[in-house]
């Protein structure tokens, strides 16, 4: 999977979470072709101007049409394929499970961050595919959205994770939360590990499993099971 990252802050993908573990892994062995791109190199003004005030009147500014969409063509011109263009926004559609396995259907991403007060709407309604967030709530800019985007999609990249059993064991995977987990040393100060997995009795140690998924699921996110809170 290619994933292209337009930004004003390149250096925040810089030695980052992105760079580490999995997704460190993946980018090695080119599971993962990572590359991400300054948007304001294509400014055209002596001052690399990238924003502007808003029309009608408002506070803070704006991102330019016009250079977003130079960024934009630029970037998809470097591959074959023209990707699936996704702007972080906290206006999107939130990332969640599905949304996270639909994109990493896709053969390349190009995700597009945003700053200030975001981007001259034209941008959004002609040039991007799907509007994303990853919460109720606003941070600074579009480059923590993007890392985290990238790191839940990569870990759907066969091979990424090197067991592929892995991601369906998750939380989520299957609308449930995960069931508690538990290792080595069996008791430790008083506090002991419960019996039935050190049974060796397989059968009953995964119904004892799915039965903590739904407890779990029940009390922490009854939302998932569409019960009312």
């Amino acid at each position: 999977m290619r994933v292209d990252v337009l930004t004003l802050f390149p250096e925040a993908f810089e030695g980052g979470p992105l760079d580490v573990s999995i997704i460190k892994r993946a980018r090695e062995d080119g599971l993962l072709d990572l590359q991400v791109h300054n948007i304001r190199d294509h400014a055209t003004d002596r001052h690399r101007s990238v924003d502007d005030t808003p029309f009608g009147g408002g506070q803070g500014m704006v991102m330019r049409v016009d250079v977003l969409d130079r960024a934009l063509q630029h970037v998809q011109g470097q591959d074959g394929s023209p990707g699936l263009v996704v702007y972080l926004s906290p206006q999107g559609e939130v990332l969640d499970d599905s949304l996270v396995r639909e994109l990493a259907t896709n053969e390349r991403l190009i995700l597009v961050c945003g700053r200030y007060e975001g981007v001259d709407q034209r941008f959004v309604d002609h040039c991007v595919d799907r509007e994303v967030s990853i919460g109720d709530y606003i941070v600074t800019g579009g480059e923590l959205p993007a890392m985290v985007l990238i790191d839940a999609v990569a870990r759907h990249i066969p091979g990424a994770l090197g067991d592929e059993v892995s991601p369906e064991e998750e939380s989520f995977a299957d609308g449930l939360l995960e069931h508690p987990q538990y290792t080595r040393p069996a008791e430790y100060n008083g506090w002991a590990v419960p019996e039935i997995l050190l049974s060796g009795h397989h059968a009953k140690i995964e119904k004892w499993k799915q039965e903590q998924r739904l407890e779990r699921t029940r009390e922490r996110r009854p939302d998932l099971l569409g019960d009312s809170p």
